[in-house]
């Protein structure tokens, strides 16, 4: 495999002069390798669609960053992503990654927009629906809520009584929900895919679209969030005075994602969220 990769940079006019090494990782079921050389990078190996939704999330963050580092994508050849090798070890920096998130999700905000993307994309495994609509509730609903739930009743990972729970939230979201602006955003925030290197961080891995800014922000502290510092500077002073509602909405939908690709373990995830978001 090693050997087919090196042929296949070598007509892209890349070159393997430190070598190639496969790195773990990738809930994707992607090959993930690192080419060492003057410019260090990193290949992945996934199915064209994937491969072409990652490169084209990568390129519209890169576009609206605004402070925070996203990779160069080098090329793109059918099932195989090139891109700029980030180096990880640089200091911690919440209110860095929170003032860069804050000016990325402003600098797209746009009330214009729909809710949503041109193409499908992925989360992980799980295909991304994101054919767009006018209103960011209908989205949360038609494109996250519902078909996940439906993806995790046919597997027997949801009884009858949550996925009604779950189906009353969707329906009900017109009754507190407001329906802002859409910003661009990550997709799939979780602390995995942010990288402190030397120069800043950096954000990774993206499943993009445009949707609430807060999604991103919810996912982030789904498992062990971030610190005080990145509050400060995301918020601003204007953290939503339901937020905590918010939070809990915004982590139905990676939860059931979880759900749906990992198991039943994810569960009673799942009903504590809807628990909180129905308390209101």
């Amino acid at each position: 495999m090693t050997r087919m990769l090196q042929q296949r940079l070598a007509r892209l006019d890349l070159r393997c002069e430190g070598g190639m090494a496969r790195l773990s990782g990738g809930d994707s079921g992607a090959g993930v390798w690192r080419v060492d050389g003057a410019e260090p990078m990193i290949v992945k190996q996934d199915t064209p669609e994937r491969i072409r939704g990652e490169a084209e999330g990568l390129q519209a963050l890169a576009d609206a960053a605004n402070g925070l580092i996203v990779p160069r994508v080098v090329a793109v050849d059918d099932d195989l992503l090139v891109m700029q090798a980030l180096d990880s070890g640089g200091r911690r920096d919440g209110a860095s990654l929170g003032e860069g998130l804050r000016r990325l999700h402003q600098h797209t905000r746009d009330p214009q927009a729909q809710h949503g993307w041109p193409r499908d994309n992925a989360c992980g495994l799980t295909p991304q629906p994101n054919a767009p609509l006018a209103g960011g509730r209908a989205f949360q609903r038609e494109r996250r809520l519902l078909p996940l739930t439906r993806r995790c009743r046919e597997r027997g990972l949801l009884d009858a009584t949550l996925a009604e729970r779950v189906e009353r939230i969707a329906d009900g979201l017109e009754s507190w929900l407001d329906d802002a602006a859409p910003s661009l955003v990550h997709g799939d925030l979780w602390s995995g895919n942010v990288l402190f290197t030397p120069r800043g961080p950096a954000l990774i891995d993206p499943a993009v679209y445009r949707h609430y800014a807060d999604v991103d922000v919810a996912m982030l502290t789904l498992f062990g969030g971030p610190d005080d510092a990145f509050f400060e500077a995301y918020w601003d002073g204007q953290c939503p005075k339901d937020w905590e509602r918010r939070e809990a909405l915004f982590q139905l939908y990676p939860l059931l994602n979880h759900l749906y690709l990992f198991g039943a373990a994810y569960r009673s995830g799942v009903a504590r969220a809807v628990d909180r978001v129905m308390a209101g």
